[in-house]
């Protein structure tokens, strides 16, 4: 005797379903796939057009370099923090973003306001970990297409974090 298992529905993929099963209701009503799918699209876009130019030059390297890999974690992750959390940048973020607080060591913490573009926009901008990929992005593009320039201002930003590491090991040994 054979038992036949009970049949899964189809799944179904529309944005409206997206959310159905969250117990976070409040969070999933702001989800905004749009947006979201529009600035991806951009992303996307972006990265095709200047990978093929860079095919179309030979400038794609066969391989990164251990020193240059480094150099790039190390700055986009400085340079995703300067434009997501640095209090100076703000400028940048307040038509996206609301101010909550101080976060300390010269950041802030702030929240995605408006609706549509602007609260996505927001969302982006105000997260360096969502920013870190644009900014990955760009430094590996700028690698390819001005490499002095790059590896110029990416040492500026790592020297900034080293700095950060150390103000912070300083300011640790000044409790103690």
């Amino acid at each position: 005797m054979k038992r036949t298992q009970p049949r899964e529905t189809e799944a179904n993929l529309s944005i409206e379903e997206y959310g159905a099963k969250t117990a976070e209701k409040e969070e999933c009503e702001e989800l905004l796939l749009t947006e979201y799918a529009t600035l991806l699209g951009f992303y996307l876009t972006s990265a095709a057009v200047l990978t093929g130019i860079a095919v179309e030059q030979n400038r794609l390297p066969r391989k990164f370099g251990l020193l240059d890999l480094a150099l790039l974690g190390i700055a986009t992750h400085k340079l995703s923090r300067i434009v997501a959390k640095d209090r100076i940048t703000g400028i940048l973020r307040a038509p996206f973003v609301s101010y909550i607080r101080s976060a300390g060591a010269g950041e802030v913490e702030e929240e995605p306001r408006g609706r549509g573009f602007q609260r996505g926009i927001g969302h982006l901008i105000s997260c360096p970990y969502c920013m870190a990929p644009w900014c990955a992005t760009g430094l590996g593009f700028g690698l390819l297409f001005a490499p002095r320039v790059t590896r110029f201002f990416a040492g500026l930003l790592v020297s900034v974090a080293a700095s950060d590491f150390l103000h912070r090991a300083y300011a640790r040994m000044k409790e103690d």
